[in-house]
């Protein structure tokens, strides 16, 4: 019986403690935006190609890729200019296409939140208006990159907020391009440093051949302050089949294999989705659980690394599972087998990629494949 009472005591801190990159505010029960993109039944109507369109909600991202080599330019232009909603989230699809029918859909939504990212110069390869809104972002040359890495985000991000001020090197795009600049590769794509490694953890070497491209992925709806959604597995769960979906449509589109650098709830996306996808490397950092109990539980061939400063909050978070509640093991514990990251000069919960941090200099090793 206090064993019991024990349990419904740390499930209740569960539920006050976990959540995300925002600080102690009460949450918002938010719904997942799942399914097809916005536009999917006017593409499954449209017959003026002579054939039928790949279904968004259950076309296989190869099959989708396969659709898009047979069409010639025109057709492609127009699809892009008829559909961009669809074409813009549809994973298989070619790059520029994608970046191009981005650009017009955020355009296409006047809405001043969004208005930064339609600039000819972002490479926006997801965007979903839906709710507060979705996007992934590329920095770097992702068609021609020798290795991709991919940001997994946690509470309190979205669409509406990914252009907001933040605090240096915090946010998804602030971490994807800190990750980029710490891989010694120029803004043209080429290495041009020696690439610092971290103590214990990496190997000495040199930067990769080629170019490493990041992306910035808040491709499923967070979690909003601290509240349920952040304690429970729901979004996380919506969000893994969402990850899922988009890594294989890089895989569909040629992209190496990837590394998934991800934070604070993203981490328990990362868990829920690791055996589903075909990544080289998780990287959980700051993470209140991954909802397994070992690395080994993850079921996936990738290498699994985990990180967590020492004033890092989410360590004051609870780590165990309960009636749903919670995400269970410290992935920086021993017991659960990760590699470690060295963290030590980290501050905060949200400092992992401030340049100069052990993390940061990891991370990059990690990132172009020299890790160990």
């Amino acid at each position: 019986m206090r064993r019991f009472g024990r349990t419904l005591v740390t499930a209740a801190l569960a539920v006050a403690v976990v959540g995300g990159t925002a600080g102690w505010a009460s949450g918002d029960s938010q719904s997942a935006v799942t399914g097809p993109p916005p536009g999917s039944a006017a593409w499954r109507a449209d017959t003026a190609y002579g054939r039928e369109l790949p279904d968004p909600a259950t076309a296989a991202p190869r099959e989708v890729a396969r659709f898009f080599a047979g069409l010639d330019d025109a057709a492609r232009a127009a699809l892009v200019r008829s559909h961009p909603l669809v074409v813009g989230n549809l994973d298989g699809a070619p790059l520029p296409l994608r970046y191009e029918a981005n650009r017009l859909a955020v355009a296409a939504t006047g809405d001043a939140r969004f208005a930064s990212l339609a600039a000819p110069d972002r490479r926006i390869l997801a965007f979903d208006p839906r709710g507060r809104g979705q996007v992934a972002e590329v920095f770097g040359d992702l068609e021609h990159a020798a290795h991709v890495s991919v940001i997994v985000p946690g509470s309190d991000n979205d669409a509406a907020s990914h252009d907001a001020r933040r605090a240096p090197h915090t946010g998804p795009a602030a971490m994807a391009r800190a990750l980029r600049t710490a891989t010694g590769t120029s803004a043209a794509g080429r290495p041009v440093a020696e690439g610092s490694v971290a103590e214990g953890s990496v190997a000495e070497g040199s930067v990769a051949e080629g170019s490493v491209a990041v992306i910035a992925w808040t491709g499923y709806t967070t979690p909003v302050g601290v509240g349920l959604d952040a304690a429970d597995g729901r979004l996380a769960a919506a969000g893994a089949t969402r990850l899922a979906r988009f890594t294989a449509g890089l895989d569909a589109v040629g992209a190496p294999d990837p590394v998934l650098f991800c934070h604070s709830y993203g981490s328990v996306v990362c868990g829920l989705a690791a055996r589903h996808t075909d990544a080289s490397d998780v990287v959980a950092l700051g993470s209140p659980g991954m909802r397994a109990d070992t690395a080994g539980d993850l079921r996936t061939g990738a290498r699994v690394w985990a990180a967590r400063g020492p004033s890092d909050w989410i360590a004051d978070v609870p780590n165990v599972r309960f009636a749903g509640l919670g995400h269970g093991a410290d992935p920086t514990s021993a017991a659960f087998g990760a590699r470690r990251v060295p963290a030590a000069d980290v501050r905060g919960h949200a400092g992992y990629f401030t340049p100069g941090t052990q993390s940061l200099a990891a991370f990059a090793a990690i990132a172009k494949g020299e890790a160990r």
